[in-house]
């Protein structure tokens, strides 16, 4: 556009003939950029668990650094506090309609149709990682039941089964741990579940961070071999 058309619109505006010259977008852009990039910087931390707060010691401001941390751990207490679980429940089957079906109308009900057989390392393996999926979400009631009892002739090799439960009805199946790392199960792959059915949210900050499978899982095994005669008195 030429400096004569440029002149001869400014005097149109002026009287006006035709309307003022919308505003430019680039101060509108800078606006919202700037506020993404507070809001970002304000919610750095979210979704962070505690080990991972402690390896921002050096990056964060040491006082911001340890406000966030109580705040965290008080949302976690309270947490805690208000959820009516925390345990794992073993089932009877005269129970199981009230303790699973309808309990799933108030919260998501994850089930361990456990083996028989005290030779089924998958299945001891779950039991392990369901107490401890149980005492870290406390908001999600976590059950175990032995398969046979649960449904008459139900195949020792289906065991170790999960059911998720949420609404009255079966949200997820899961048949032996294959599809869950096997024997190297832990408690990040029951967490990835939780999130998958939607039981827990993505940026939930009780996630685990993405860990040495192998190490934790070597802490499990001996806790299995150290409760299996205890576990056993479940079943009698």
């Amino acid at each position: 556009m030429g400096l004569r058309t440029t002149f001869r619109n400014d005097i149109l505006r002026k009287h006006g003939i035709i309307p003022e010259r919308p505003p430019s977008p680039t101060k509108q852009i800078e606006e919202a950029l700037t506020e993404a990039a507070r809001l970002a910087h304000e919610n750095r931390l979210e979704g962070k668990t505690l080990d991972e707060l402690s390896d921002l010691e050096d990056e964060e401001d040491e006082e911001f650094l340890a406000s966030y941390r109580q705040r965290r751990l008080a949302e976690l207490s309270l947490l805690q506090h208000n959820s009516p679980h925390g345990t794992v429940y073993p089932l009877q089957k005269p129970d199981y309609a009230r303790d699973v079906t309808e309990a799933s109308n108030a919260c998501y009900v994850l089930v361990h149709l456990a083996s028989a057989s005290q030779g089924n390392v998958e299945s001891a393996l779950l039991t392990n990682i369901w107490r401890e999926a149980a005492r870290k979400y406390p908001d999600v009631k976590f059950c175990e039941m032995r398969g046979d009892l649960a449904i008459e002739g139900y195949p020792e090799r289906n065991c170790p089964t999960v059911l998720v439960y949420k609404d009255t009805e079966i949200k997820r199946q899961i048949v032996t741990l294959k599809t869950m790392s096997g024997v190297k199960c832990s408690l990040s792959d029951i967490e990835k579940l939780l999130v998958d059915v939607g039981a827990v949210k993505m940026n939930d900050f009780r996630l685990i961070r993405k860990e040495d499978k192998e190490e934790r899982q070597s802490s499990i095994k001996t806790s299995t071999k150290k409760g299996d005669d205890d576990d056993n008195d479940d079943w009698d």
